[in-house]
């Protein structure tokens, strides 16, 4: 096999049996904003061979502070498509498979779920949803698959990279988020495992910025409602704004591709002697 000259700098480092394993890989990433966006193109970077992005919202002006595809000229636009036309053009052999709608359950029972969104044909799922039901829904869907997953909590409120941890899920602390999440799980009978990425710092709002996402005088193109199709609008739905900065999401995002090159390196590493 000879090595694309774009990944031989990552394959001196893992080796050509790891090189071709990475090639195989498939990953599905659900939510391509401030964490996902940038897992995605870590992804693509580091020479994945198929790449799924999950999410339903467009482009806001706000966006422009924390999320790789979010520029003055795609403000408005699919963020699944405009980050499909990025990684394609970073990696053109890459298979990127964009869609845009966003992850849930609906009535359908967990293998129900995983078949419409084929989440068992991939070798990763990277979790950056912000949505907790959501989250949950996914958590419990990668797992009857028996898929590894690799989930990242709140990325919110936090400054500081350097604090970014990674542990079990039941092992996190200090996050509201993962708090949330093993609540959740708990409710809902889960004892399954997975590694997430989390921060337990977190920063008190500044309050004396006025928001204006979600209200009468939001920044973002306005929804189609009519159009049972139309990108779905989440910054109304949120009881509150939370400040973000892009040291943090675009970290915890690095950190999430970093799992999977690594675990793939694991599994496939050439075990002779340099």
């Amino acid at each position: 096999m000879v090595i694309n000259p774009s990944f031989q700098r990552l394959a001196l480092l893992t080796g050509l049996d790891t090189a071709k394993a990475i090639a195989r890989t498939k990953v599905m990433v659900f939510g391509v904003g401030g964490v996902g966006s940038w897992c995605a193109e870590a992804l693509v970077r580091s020479g994945i061979g198929s790449v799924t992005i999950i999410d339903s919202d467009t482009v806001c002006v706000t966006n422009i502070n924390r999320q790789v595809q979010a520029t003055s000229s795609t403000v408005g636009q699919m963020k699944t498509e405009v980050l499909e036309k990025r990684l394609k053009e970073i990696n053109p052999g890459c298979e990127i498979i964009s869609i845009p709608k966003v992850f849930s359950r609906q009535d359908r029972s967990l293998e129900e779920t995983a078949e419409a969104y084929g989440i068992g044909n991939a070798d990763y799922i990277i979790d950056a949803i912000d949505s907790l039901t959501n989250k949950l829904d996914l958590i419990e869907t990668t797992a009857v698959t028996g898929v590894k997953l690799f989930s990242s909590m709140g990325m919110a409120q936090k400054l500081d990279p350097t604090r970014l941890k990674t542990a079990d899920v039941w092992e996190t602390e200090g996050c509201p988020l993962a708090r949330l999440v093993r609540q959740g799980l708990r409710k809902r009978g889960f004892e399954g495992h997975f590694i997430t990425v989390f921060s337990a710092e977190q920063l008190p709002q500044k309050n004396e910025i006025p928001v204006v996402c979600g209200s009468g005088k939001c920044l973002c193109p306005e929804r189609d409602r009519s159009d049972p199709n139309a990108p779905v609008e989440w910054c109304s739905s949120k009881k509150i704004i939370n400040g973000s900065a892009v040291p943090v999401t675009a970290s915890a995002g690095m950190i999430l591709a970093s799992l999977v090159i690594r675990d793939v390196y694991d599994r496939f590493a050439n075990t002779e002697t340099p």
